[in-house]
């Protein structure tokens, strides 16, 4: 016994030893009312000092798991390792078999439970995530500091459903400056992106339970509408956005509770709706009267050409848009912040869902954001990271042109590219093949609302270096004509 007794550095040394003192009487190799060793005797066994072994069993008494006699020593607590003793009681349950729909649905759509598993050195486009190497850390470490000087305590409190009210303040402003209309509007601090879809489809009724899409489109989407029991239709996509033709006899044949849209950096086309086609889409949604669910993804990723205005500013002074908004492919995903941007009176409805489901948002996580954004480090942010991902997209286009024999390949800027193949050729084979070769990417077809895009894959680039970009594609292009003959 306590031969197996390891250190591991950063960790306060007598809290190691508490812990391992208390396995110890949990397996039962210390038994109810067993004398343990002396101080000095543990720290010889253990070889650390002896002040860290006394306040170890000072720790273990405090926690219920030892206790001092004056004079004799410690013990364990009689009842310390009871659990032991009661093991014949204990039985098992078949907790697979107790799963409902909802959970079965879940796992199965579960895609990262059955995505690759590559080996350390695989040059790997799966992720559309930030490059963690341009992470302002100085800047966040301040903002933290400055938050907590002002408020301190209170971060570390409950907040609020709705969110903290700096910012939800200067998401306002924000929101204004990219052309909306904040009359009548409200917004709802959620925890990122998926939490926000997730609570806005349980507020819906579904009259229908039918919603029309862009096709392809976002996997996590595609995932949340089926659990929450959507039937949807997707619409074809065209260079400039959704086929608005496709889109209006689908309309006129069809009812639906709403629309999805990703009109900004198309996950995963990386497709920008032109202002044109934003109008035309916008009046078919009011002709028909459904109403939009906006996806904001990546809308600050631009590279090129002029602004394009969100399709909630191009709604105006109505109410029939619901936008979702979030920096995490922007500036930094863990921290788990997004928004709502809608009505006000659906707003009402939606913080009383959010308080059922997570009581808040992270208040600390709210806050640092806030001061960040307060200290005017986003736009010297945007400005480092939009020059890097556009030198990376740009490299990125140049080996795509190069080296795969694509019919199609798409992407205004954002973090990934969307190419395609001819029809009858398989993304899957390829990445089996490729990831024999040590490359790995996403095969389109899940992102597909009708089984289809076998001949598509999306390229994530932000986190893979200039080099392996380079040769990953070599790779996969040449490996695709082998595989084309």
């Amino acid at each position: 016994m306590f031969k197996d007794f390891e250190l591991i550095a950063g960790r306060p040394v007598y809290i190691q030893v508490k812990d391992y003192m208390k396995r110890l009487i949990i397996k039962g190799s210390l038994q109810g009312g067993q004398k343990l060793p002396s101080t000095r005797e543990l720290s010889v066994l253990l070889k650390v000092s002896r002040n860290s072994i006394i306040a170890a069993y000072t720790g273990l008494e405090d926690d219920g798991f030892a206790y001092a006699v004056q004079g004799q020593g410690s013990y364990v607590a009689p009842e310390a390792n009871a659990s032991v003793h009661a093991a014949d009681s204990s039985w098992s349950m078949d907790w697979k078999a107790r799963m409902n729909g909802h959970a079965r649905l879940a796992e199965e759509l579960d895609i990262m439970k059955r995505g690759i598993r590559a080996a350390k050195g695989t040059i790997s486009f799966t992720s559309i995530a930030p490059d963690e190497s341009l992470f302002d850390l100085d800047n966040v470490k301040r903002a933290f500091m400055d938050r907590m000087s002002v408020e301190g305590n209170v971060l570390l409190n409950y907040g609020y459903a709705k969110g903290y009210k700096p910012l939800i303040d200067y998401l306002r402003q924000y929101m204004e400056h990219k052309g909306v209309d904040m009359k009548g509007k409200d917004i709802l601090i959620t925890n990122g992106f998926t939490e926000g879809f997730d609570i806005v489809l349980s507020a819906l009724s579904t009259g229908n339970s039918a919603v029309i899409c862009e096709n392809p489109t976002h996997h996590t989407a595609i995932k949340n509408l089926k659990l929450h029991g959507f039937d949807i239709t997707g619409i074809t996509m065209e260079r400039d956005g959704i086929h608005l033709g496709e889109l209006a006899q689908a309309l006129s044949e069809g009812s639906f509770d709403c629309a999805y849209l990703v009109p900004s950096y198309h996950n995963p086309t990386g497709i920008v709706m032109s202002p044109e086609k934003r109008q035309g889409l916008m009046k078919l949604m009011a002709n028909y009267k459904i109403p939009v669910i906006e996806d904001g993804f990546n809308e600050e990723l631009r590279y090129s050409g002029s602004h394009v205005a969100p399709l909630i500013a191009t709604a105006g002074a109505g109410n029939s848009v619901v936008y979702l908004g979030s920096f995490s492919k922007v500036l930094f995903p863990g921290l788990r912040v997004g928004w709502v941007l809608a009505d006000q009176e659906l707003i009402y409805y939606l913080e009383s869902i959010k308080r059922a489901r997570s009581i808040h948002t992270s208040t600390l996580d709210q806050s640092i954001l806030y001061q960040y954004l307060y200290n005017g480090n986003l736009e010297k942010y945007l400005k480092k990271a939009k020059a890097e991902y556009k030198r990376k997209y740009e490299l990125t286009l140049q080996c795509c042109k190069e080296y795969i024999p694509y019919t199609a390949l798409s992407g205004d800027g954002g973090l990934h590219l969307f190419v395609t193949f001819a029809e009858g050729f398989n993304t899957r084979v390829l990445l089996t093949a490729c990831l024999a070769q040590g490359v790995i990417f996403t095969a389109g077809d899940i992102f597909f609302t009708d089984g289809k895009g076998q001949h598509t894959l999306r390229l994530g680039f932000s986190r893979v270096a200039d080099k392996d970009i380079r040769k990953g594609i070599e790779i996969i292009g040449r490996t695709a004509r082998q595989l084309m003959g």
